[in-house]
């Protein structure tokens, strides 16, 4: 059997293979890129061998997988797999497992960080110091009181909300499922829209959230309302965002994530919007996140090896 990790995973290299010899049987062939291409003919030859490859957001299409011909199982170093042609895996018989749970805290913290850098001006005061400057325009807000908005109660939704009870604001929530977790009330998409303050999007990405947020659900926020985005891109009309932005029908957003993976283009209209913190899809990317992840990802191949998978999709 191979495994071929076809991607560099985030954790050095020496430590990663480390892992994967502790973790794998000795007799598994591994093989490692540790650069990243994207092309489909060069994914098809990394993978042309393969029995089962390690992959994260590489674009793992219909013709990537039609022609890795030995291919059996995809451990996804990732908690979405859309990147991944799932009807072509499901009809040449491949397995595919995530890495849920990997980013909880991660996610969470950058959450944190875009809310508070938007509230308290971070990113103008910086500038303005710099300039010999002072405060004057700059007075910001405290989280304390505010209702806060959780759209997808996940694991990564659920620590939102904690970490949002903890500073003292009210959590609303919308999901499909809803849970009995003290300091969260389950409201209706409108309710949660026009009443919170801050509105933090943690939901998948499929054929019932893609465009879940557009014109109409954005008239529907406060003017002094904030949008975080760390879910995926295409969750949210990016134009119609940054049209309420720029004509002052929204206060401010934080966005980790695009229709494509980054670099994004300088002419994407939220780049160019009102107040608004922009970040390289980084929110799951720590020190801590991406070793949990790499363990993930070998326990995935190892329980599937023994005959029972887990994480799969």
């Amino acid at each position: 059997m191979k495994l071929v990790i076809i991607e560099p995973l985030g954790v050095n290299d020496e430590k990663l293979l480390s892992m994967a010899k502790d973790m794998l049987p000795a007799d598994l062939e591994i093989v490692y890129y540790n650069t990243r291409v994207t092309d489909t003919e060069t994914l098809i030859e990394r993978g042309r061998d393969a029995d089962i490859i390690a992959v994260s957001n590489l674009p793992m299409n219909a013709d990537v997988i039609n022609g890795c011909k030995n291919l059996k199982m995809l451990s996804v170093a990732f908690t979405g797999v859309d990147h991944i042609a799932m009807d072509a895996c499901k009809a040449n018989g491949v397995l595919v497992s995530n890495c849920a749970g990997y980013s909880t805290a991660a996610v969470a913290d950058l959450v944190f960080g875009m809310i508070i850098a938007l509230y308290r001006n971070m990113i103008p005061c910086n500038d303005v110091v710099r300039k010999e400057g002072t405060k004057d325009g700059l007075v910001g807000f405290e989280l304390e009181g505010k209702k806060f908005g959780v759209i997808g109660t996940g694991a990564i939704g659920l620590r939102t909300a904690a970490i949002a009870n903890a500073f003292g604001c009210q959590v609303l929530a919308y999901s499909r499922t809803k849970k009995d977790i003290p300091g969260i009330t389950y409201v209706d998409m409108d309710t949660l829209l026009s009443s919170c303050d801050i509105v933090s999007l943690h939901t998948p990405l499929n054929s019932d959230t893609r465009g879940l947020i557009g014109k109409e659900e954005l008239a529907k926020m406060k003017p002094s309302a904030i949008l975080i985005n760390t879910s995926r891109g295409p969750v949210v009309d990016s134009a119609a965002l940054a049209d309420a932005l720029n004509n002052g029908r929204l206060a401010g957003a934080g966005i980790d994530v695009f229709e494509a993976e980054p670099p994004i283009a300088k002419d994407h209209p939220l780049l160019t919007a009102k107040n608004v913190i922009a970040t390289p899809h980084v929110a799951f990317a720590t020190k801590e996140a991406l070793e949990k992840r790499a363990v993930i990802v070998f326990d995935n191949v190892d329980k599937w090896l023994k005959g029972t998978p887990q994480n799969v999709m």
